[in-house]
């Protein structure tokens, strides 16, 4: 009371008493001074204020229980010290220290497997941070997995730390790798419709058979074998059964074999079909029913689960298109089990607004990170579309670039923003191969090839090949890349290929040139190839050869000499095959076209038509049908070259030799050639099956086929000796082949049931080797 007094009646006391209320004030509102000391005792390089950093007291000064609980924690967290303890002497606070000691080099002894750089990605301990024995002993389980998954379960991990003075320290991980862990049996349980035979051909995972050193997938993985799963389950539903499962993938270890038996439990279910297809349009504005050429799904078919997905792509993207970014497409299936009949609504949604932030890509040591953004038909800044994320994902992966590729979602800045998180595994994509073999057609030949479909992580494809055999001699260099334009893929090849007299020929052959290529796809199962061609080639006579006894035909293109030849021309592919290798269902189809004259010294246009068609029967039984067909013209008044018509052979209908049918001159004392015809057909019909009793691994099948076909229409030199009829050659016969690891092998024997007397048969064809 006194001071209010004394300061109230002075000059200024108004300010006098401001400063003295925020005095007032600011003593009742600031903590005192912490009344515990921290002392830290043992450190030897850390600075004691850092300790005491961690140390958060109450609003009195002191530290209770649970800030010494919390502050011990954060202290061990920074993986700097050995041991931390936290005592009271008094009103002290004691913090005793055992300081890590510092980590110099982390090195790895006794691997080969596995590389270095994979193991230090898959460690914590680091060099320049604090050396842990419980790191260090999580470490040694991180390595243990890391050879469990290349097959190596008795692997055994020794952690070793040597000193090296001034608190620092190397650890060394000796390994030992142990035996290789391979999976001595596949089976399955719950399967009536497929067969173990081809469900062993759709899973990655095989068994060990004598030849699994060259063709590898023996070797136990159990993250390849939850991968298998979910093939299986893909396998299903894109062949009727909505509803299968395979609800357990388990693996047990046997000693008596030293390796793994893998069974999968699967639950079939029934087959469906597509019935009713419909929009359910929730997005204001848009309208569906200009969606409905998209769909590829048709009522009536089989059900096919690939067919739903890619439709759900494709409409994302058109909407996208459209000007409706966020829109997706969910494909909800209504069942009818009694009628089995599967009722697909595909429901259009606008989706969440929300926005790529960034695309973060890591795991990807070779691989350019523009090789993986490309395949992303979104960037940062577009709207997030799941729909469109997936497809990457599956692009990525048919690239054959990565050994795993996930992509996932984090948080971004903002609520509306999300962080695209791309962890791609990079895998070898270099091939060299040395192949040697016979056929029949070709005789003796040795092949060397050397490439690379992702040179140097461009995501550029290079192939090298040489080859020099009995009756032909070749060269071969290409490149290609993708996204030149777009999403098509350009190409080049330089080429020099020779051929000598045979026995199915008197004339040789010389050709050397080149194409340019450019691919587009068109939609996830069509794609055109436009190229533009052009080499010289010419017809050569054996030295020594009387030009009186060489068929006129051939006679008149070795005396042309070396001709130009300039074309353009594409190549439409249709492709719905289940497996490119070893196909059991789907169609493919291949229609080309090429126009020779735009320079040059030669005009025509070549026409040819390639179709397949595989169904099911059973597990171990496929059926294939296949048309060919074949038209050449010469135009602006000329023939066809003699190079550039058809020649039937072993190729067309089996059991003929190669030019074995087709237009011949049989003017006596002639070498009476097979001297080409403009147009040509052929059908086979053909039931594929596996070998009982040997393992599918080893990708052998037989076959029983039935060929006809026919070559006619020849249009060069006239001559009133040439047989030229239309006339059906057709044969019957068996065949074995073999996806080799040395390249495709295959022997076939037929048995010819029409022809014409000039014809000549050859009833076993056989080819071996990098044909």
């Amino acid at each position: 009371m006194n001071l209010w007094k004394i300061t109230a009646g002075r000059p200024g006391s108004r300010w006098l008493i401001a400063i003295a209320v925020a005095a007032t004030l600011s003593s009742l509102s600031v903590p005192a001074a912490a009344q515990d000391a921290i002392s830290v005792e043992g450190n030897r390089r850390v600075d004691p204020d850092m300790v005491r950093s961690y140390f958060h007291a109450d609003i009195a000064g002191h530290y209770n229980a649970a800030a010494l609980d919390a502050a011990l924690k954060a202290l061990i967290a920074t993986s700097q010290f050995d041991d931390v303890k936290i005592t009271r002497a008094g009103d002290r606070i004691v913090v005793h220290l055992a300081e890590a000691k510092t980590l110099d080099k982390v090195v790895f002894e006794g691997n080969e497997k596995v590389k270095d750089a994979d193991l230090s990605a898959a460690v914590q301990s680091k060099p320049s941070a604090g050396l842990q024995r419980a790191t260090v002993q999580g470490d040694v389980n991180r390595i243990v997995e890391a050879f469990h998954r290349v097959g190596r379960d008795d692997v055994r991990v020794t952690p070793d730390i040597i000193d090296r003075g001034n608190d620092r320290v190397d650890l060394v991980f000796d390994i030992v790798e142990g035996k290789k862990t391979t999976v001595r049996r596949i089976s399955f349980a719950g399967n009536h419709v497929f067969g173990d035979r081809q469900l062993r051909a759709v899973i990655k995972t095989s068994v060990t058979t004598v030849l699994s050193f060259l063709t590898g997938g023996n070797v136990y993985d159990p993250d390849q074998v939850n991968g298998d799963r979910e093939l299986i389950r893909q396998y299903y539903r894109n062949h009727g059964y909505a509803d299968a499962t395979v609800t357990n993938a388990s693996a047990a270890y046997d000693p008596a074999s030293s390796g793994f038996n893998v069974i999968f439990a699967i639950d079939e279910g029934e087959p469906y079909h597509f019935g009713d297809i419909s929009f359910v349009c929730n997005v204001p504005g848009l309208d569906c029913e200009k969606l409905r050429s998209l769909l590829l799904a048709r009522p009536g078919a089989s059900f096919d689960a690939s067919l739903l997905d890619q439709t759900s792509e494709t409409l994302a993207a058109d909407m996208s298109k459209r000007g409706f970014p966020f829109a997706h497409a969910e494909p909800r299936i209504t069942r009818d089990p009694q009628a089995h009949r599967a009722d697909i609504a595909f429901a259009i949604d606008q989706g969440t607004r929300s926005y790529v932030e960034r695309i973060e890509i890591h795991g990807n040591n070779r691989a350019r990170d523009y090789v993986i953004r490309r395949e992303f038909d979104i960037s940062e800044g577009d709207a997030y579309n799941k729909t469109l994320i997936d497809r990457a994902e599956r692009r990525l992966k048919n690239l054959n670039y990565f050994k795993t590729v996930k992509i996932t979602t984090k948080p971004g800045s903002a609520a509306d923003r999300v962080v695209l998180d791309v962890e791609a595994d990079d895998q070898a994509t270099g091939d060299f191969n040395i192949s040697g073999g016979y056929s029949t057609t070709d005789g003796w030949l040795t092949e060397v090839k050397v490439g690379d479909r992702n040179f140097q992580g461009t995501g550029n494809a290079v192939q090298a090949s040489a080859s020099y055999g009995q009756y032909a001699r070749g060269a071969d260099l290409s490149v290609s890349s993708p996204y030149v334009v777009g999403r098509a893929t350009a190409g080049a090849e330089v080429f020099d290929r020779q051929a000598d007299v045979s026995p199915y020929q008197s004339y040789g052959s010389n050709t050397y040139g080149g194409n340019l290529t450019l691919g587009m796809p068109v939609n996830e199962q069509t794609g055109v190839l436009w190229r533009y061609s052009l080499y010289d080639q010419n017809v050569t006579l054996a030295p020594g050869t009387s030009a009186a006894t060489v068929s006129i035909p051939i006679r008149q293109a070795a005396a042309a000499g070396p001709q130009l030849v300039s074309s353009i021309g594409d190549t439409v592919t249709t492709n719905t095959l289940d497996n490119n290798k070893s196909p059991t269902s789907g169609f493919k189809s291949q229609l080309s076209q090429d126009l020779a004259g735009l320079g040059g010294d030669v005009r025509f246009l070549r026409t040819t038509e390639d179709a397949r068609y595989y169904h099911s029967i059973n597990s171990d039984l496929t059926g294939m049908v296949r048309a060919q067909g074949g038209y050449i013209a010469g135009w602006g008044g000329q023939q066809a070259p003699l190079l550039n018509s058809f020649f039937g052979g072993p190729s067309m209908v089996r059991g003929f030799a190669p030019n074995g049918f087709g237009p011949r001159d049989l003017t006596p004392g002639s070498t009476m050639d097979n001297v080409g015809g403009s147009l040509y057909w052929a059908s086979t019909a053909e039931l594929q099956s596996a070998i009982p009793g040997l393992p599918q691994e080893y990708g052998l099948k037989a076959s029983a086929f039935v060929d006809a076909g026919s070559v006619f229409g020849y249009r060069g030199p006239q001559s009133s000796q040439i047989a030229n009829k239309n006339i059906v050659r057709s044969s019957a016969g068996v065949g074995l082949s073999w996806a080799s690891p040395f390249g495709p092998l295959s022997v076939d024997y037929a048995m010819p049931l029409s022809k014409a007397a000039s014809d000549v048969t050859q009833r076993l064809n056989f080819n071996a080797g990098g044909f």
